[in-house]
């Protein structure tokens, strides 16, 4: 498996789930990754059963035209009966390592979560149809991107499986005994994620401005919109209530969430981007924390009935949801037992584990 996104330890989770269930798995991640939200080192928190392993990477924070110029060595190496190429379609990256795995006798199967139908210019339209033809089977994070493979094409299997799950036993519900005393408290209220235009913060911090009783808000991330978001804090009057965490590392998040009340993922939709899935609602969920999300994209096939969905942009909706969860404790309680349920039923680790190995099975079958 070729996966930047694997840089991030709590989701190298999956790949230990992935070899326990009898895969000889070696995962490949670049150094670091870089984006909009900063720059994300590899870090080692979770390999047990596998081996992970950092290799060199190209034009690091390019999306389309990234790519890891030892590949071929690496494959000749470790000699695959299949790769996982944890990648678009439409990529520079995804295109040379399909055509390593097509010289070479290797079936391949690549990732998705692209779920706006959108036509590319060259190179990029090339890269996508060149790797239609050479998968037989394509996964695709959410069921808008198994439509848009669809109406773009491709011909063979598509599995729907996220991307990531989270393990149970590490986002657990703060224990009782832990949990302060209700009574007297402000609702903590939390985000977490990149601080860009698209993710509609500005929205949470509007909706919290007009919150009547107690409240603190956790702003959790980096990002392009750093300073318009402190700017606007300050002119809403309310600077002093709300907290710039920064980054958060990933094995750090179950705490995190577990000092929250609520969490928010006010997203908004664009031209060319809506919200994919939206994995830090299923992290909440499991540590019982009650989530509000928008309507943006796969947020509501994400949170079901487990939790709150509002219309996007409509910042007095938020604000009603967020009123009503800090007047009614007994609320929270209920949101957050059914969060951990839904997570529990569909989200774990395990599960997406689960399906990426008959994905496996079923591309090495198809060769």
């Amino acid at each position: 498996m070729v996966s930047k996104a694997l840089v991030v330890g709590a989701y190298q989770r999956k790949a230990e789930e992935i070899a326990r269930l009898g895969i000889d798995l070696t995962v490949l991640t670049p150094p670091a990754w870089r984006d909009r939200r900063g720059s994300q080192k590899m870090r080692p928190a979770h390999t047990e059963g596998y081996t992970l392993r950092a290799i060199p990477i190209r034009w690091n924070g390019n999306f389309h035209f990234h790519y890891y110029p030892t590949l071929g060595k690496e494959l000749r190496s470790v000699a695959p009966d299949l790769l996982h190429f944890d990648e678009e379609p439409y990529n520079l990256a995804t295109w040379l390592a399909l055509r390593l795995t097509a010289r070479a006798g290797i079936p391949a199967t690549f990732f998705t979560w692209q779920n706006l139908y959108r036509r590319y210019p060259l190179p990029f339209s090339a890269f996508e149809r060149a790797n239609y033809r050479a998968a037989c089977v394509a996964i695709a994070g959410n069921q808008d991107a198994a439509i848009v493979l669809r109406r773009k094409g491709f011909s063979g299997e598509v599995a729907v499986i996220p991307q990531f799950g989270v393990d149970p036993a590490v986002f657990t519900p703060a224990a009782a005994a832990s949990r302060p005393s209700d009574e007297g408290r402000p609702l903590h209220i939390g985000y977490a994620g990149g601080l860009l235009p698209e993710k509609g913060i500005a929205d949470l911090l509007h909706a919290c401005a007009t919150l009547r009783g107690e409240w603190r808000l956790a702003l959790a991330g980096e990002g392009s919109e750093l300073s318009a978001l402190q700017q606007l804090a300050a002119v809403l009057g309310i600077r002093d209530r709300v907290t710039f965490v920064g980054r958060v590392e990933s094995t750090d998040m179950p705490a995190f969430h577990r000092g929250l009340d609520v969490l928010v993922l006010p997203s908004h939709t664009t031209p060319t981007w809506k919200e994919q899935f939206g994995r830090v609602l299923i992290e909440a969920m499991a540590c019982a924390t009650p989530v509000v999300g928008s309507d943006s994209g796969e947020i509501p096939h994400v949170i079901g009935a487990a939790g709150w969905i509002y219309p996007e942009r409509d910042r007095a909706a938020l604000a009603a949801h967020l009123q009503l969860l800090l007047d009614d404790p007994h609320r929270r309680a209920e949101l957050g037992a059914a969060g951990r349920r839904r997570v529990l039923a569909h989200f774990t680790m395990a599960q997406v584990a689960a399906q990426t190995v008959a994905v496996y099975r079923q591309v090495a079958g198809g060769a």
